[in-house]
């Protein structure tokens, strides 16, 4: 055997070898393909292209502008955001009246809702095994395996039809409410 052969490379030979091999595997697929076939190693599959960053406001637009129409409609954040401990609860609740007209009309307009259990509250109702954990909250002394007996507290809530308009590229979805400036 000559010293050129496999067997007799030194360490630092190898070494620098690898270093060649890995610079050039990562700089030409050409190769890195070839030196795959021949190590009989599979090339990983292609890494999916990565999703454009959508900064919070535009991921969220539609929660922003639900929060919009109900400040459209019925002044919601304004409410909420108001110190109501100065005012009476007679004051509070004539308040209470005008926002609560105006978002019920936002969700009536953009929203069907249904009770996602359609028994009165109160009435006794069965959980069966399998449940939905997502539309039954079970609540109370929680014992044992399901079907479940117990008392309907609230019926809860569900979308069955969502009617919100596009949210348009050219607005900035964190205003909820623009400033108001009378002339």
């Amino acid at each position: 055997m000559d010293a050129n052969s496999p067997s007799k490379i030194s360490l630092a030979a190898r070494f620098g070898l690898a270093w060649k091999c890995f610079w050039r595997t990562l700089g030409d697929p050409e190769f890195a393909g070839r030196l795959a076939r021949e190590s009989a190693v599979a090339p990983a599959p292609a890494a999916p292209a990565s999703a454009p960053v959508v900064p919070p406001e535009r991921a969220n637009a539609s929660a922003l502008l639900v929060l919009s129409l109900l400040q459209r409609e019925g002044r919601l954040v304004d409410f909420l955001q108001e110190d109501v401990a100065a005012f009476s609860d007679a004051e509070i609740g004539a308040a209470a009246r005008v926002v609560h007209a105006g978002c019920k009309k936002a969700l009536a307009e953009h929203f069907t809702l249904a009770p996602v259990l359609a028994d009165a509250e109160g009435a006794t109702v069965t959980v069966p095994p399998g449940f939905d954990a997502h539309r039954i909250r079970l609540t109370g002394n929680l014992a044992g395996q399901p079907p479940f007996h117990g008392a309907l507290k609230h019926h809860g809530w569900q979308a069955t039809a969502i009617r919100l308009p596009a949210v348009s590229e050219t607005l900035d979805p964190k205003v909820v409410a623009p400033a108001e400036v009378e002339l």
